[in-house]
């Protein structure tokens, strides 16, 4: 974990801060390397030196890895962080800006630095995926595959969504999934028009489309995928707006490399899905990057102002939604490499009809 502490210390200067404060949940886990601490103290970072201030239940956890000065065993978290910035004699606190207001009302009162809101600034580091994080996110990529490939091999009419829910659930445990990093969704026929509903009570019948979008971690690391597939022969205009779809996907993921600018990339496969009329029926944004989260830098929208850097793993997540009728998505994983991209989630984007 030093290499990525050093890669925020690097960057203090550039932000004119002497110090951050880090508490959310996916940056304390990056830097630290233990999940869900979020809540449970802060890591204080300073130009030379690191201090993590938490309880006695992380004590034994972290023995090894922060000596005794640097190592704060406490309940009064933010008040440590006052001691040891008044101790150090720090000029400029940054902190995240999603800082709780009582925390940020704490250290205005009670901080003798100055304090300054800075977004970003380990989610811009966590955005460049070292080797061993990409090898992490292929294999999580890898057991989506296998995750859909069971679905399908299992699905029938007749089934409830909920019932495909916990199937897909005891398979990806089984083979080493600690659990999802969302709720999964299982969609048939008219409710596959909500993008985001969950798995219900609802049975799959013959004819249907149904959409499964799923994301789990493995050893840290999270996959999000998306297929949607038939039961029985569909309708012809859900069949062909699944065409459609599957055309402007490939159309973005054609586009994927370093230096192309978030918003072109969402443009590229809108223009499509719009010129083949269902601009209007395709209501959220292209993808977004992911990892130890489930939603990471960058955003692929209209109305991203990022450029996709190599070693980044980003989603590209096209669909087009019918009230009433039904809808569909088809969402991969790909990786940025340093001369395009490699799609990580290889199941078939085919229309399988089962």
């Amino acid at each position: 974990m030093s290499g990525r502490i050093e890669r925020l210390q690097a960057r203090f200067d550039q932000l004119k801060i002497d110090a951050f404060l880090v508490s959310s949940e996916g940056n304390l886990h990056y830097l630290t390397g233990m999940a869900d601490m979020a809540g449970d103290g802060y890591l204080l970072v300073l130009a030379k030196s690191v201090y993590l201030i938490t309880d006695a239940r992380y004590q034994t956890a972290f023995a090894a890895q922060f000596d005794k000065d640097h190592l704060i065993i406490t309940r009064d978290y933010l008040g440590a962080v006052c001691d040891v910035i008044a101790d150090q004699q720090t000029g400029v606190l940054g902190f995240e800006d999603d800082l709780p207001y009582t925390a940020y009302s704490f250290l205005d009162e009670n901080l003798v630095s100055d304090l300054v809101a800075i977004p970003n600034v380990v989610e811009q580091i966590r955005m460049v995926k070292s080797a061993d994080e990409i090898d992490q996110l292929r294999a999580t990529a890898k057991l989506a595959d296998a995750g859909f490939e069971y679905i399908t091999s299992i699905v029938r009419p007749g089934m409830r969504e909920i019932d495909v829910s916990n199937l897909l659930d005891a398979f990806m445990r089984t083979h080493g999934a600690s659990g999802p990093s969302f709720t999964t969704i299982v969609l048939g026929g008219a409710r596959a028009a909500l993008p985001h509903g969950t798995a219900s009570q609802a049975l799959l019948t013959a004819g249907q489309l149904v959409t499964l979008d799923f994301g789990y971690f493995l050893n840290g690391y999270t996959s999000d995928m998306t297929r949607t597939f038939a039961l029985g022969q569909p309708n012809q205009k859900l069949a062909a707006a699944y065409e459609t779809v599957k055309m402007a996907q490939q159309a973005v993921i054609d586009q994927v490399k370093p230096g192309a600018l978030s918003a072109d990339l969402d443009g590229v496969g809108r223009r499509l899905i719009t010129e083949a009329g269902y601009g209007d029926a395709f209501n959220h944004g292209m993808g977004h990057g992911i990892g130890l989260e489930i939603h990471e830098g960058p955003l692929i929208s209209t109305r991203g102002d990022e450029t996709l850097v190599s070693n980044s793993v980003v989603t590209v997540e096209p669909g087009v939604y019918f009230p009433g009728l039904g809808g569909m998505r088809i969402e991969d994983d790909v990786l940025v490499t340093e001369t395009g991209h490699e799609r990580l989630t290889t199941a078939t984007r085919d229309l399988l009809i089962l």
